[in-house]
């Protein structure tokens, strides 16, 4: 986008800014929060007390944190299942329930991970 169209477009979102803050400008709705606003910032000043304070008056619930409460307990896993391998050069059986098998890992270093994982037993 070149210099010039980039100015004309920030420009025109520039104007549409301009006209929704001086609608907002006239709204009574936002006259009377920022009086009351100016007004409540005046009592705060005027008798020493915090907003923290005001909302706790007004509402104790909102400053009252939560309660301690159990800690979750983690789902528990669900059991791996047995894996059963056969080496068919010599006969040796492996059971195992993961792949960090002392003797599992010597065969696929041996013979190659995809060939030991061809002598699974169904």
């Amino acid at each position: 986008m070149s210099r010039l169209v980039e100015f004309r477009h920030l420009e025109k979102q520039l104007a549409a800014q301009l006209a929704e803050l001086e609608a907002m400008k006239n709204d009574e709705g936002l006259k009377r929060e920022i009086v009351f606003e100016q007004k409540l910032r005046a009592l705060l000043v005027e008798y020493g007390v915090g907003l923290r304070q005001v909302i706790e008056l007004l509402d104790p619930k909102a400053g009252v944190t939560r309660t301690v409460t159990e800690p979750k307990q983690k789902p528990e896993r669900k059991p791996r299942a047995l894996k059963v391998y056969l080496n068919p050069h010599s006969g040796e059986v492996v059971e195992t329930k993961g792949g960090n098998h002392k003797t599992l890992k010597l065969w696929k270093s041996q013979y190659g991970a995809s060939t030991v994982e061809s002598w699974l037993k169904p």
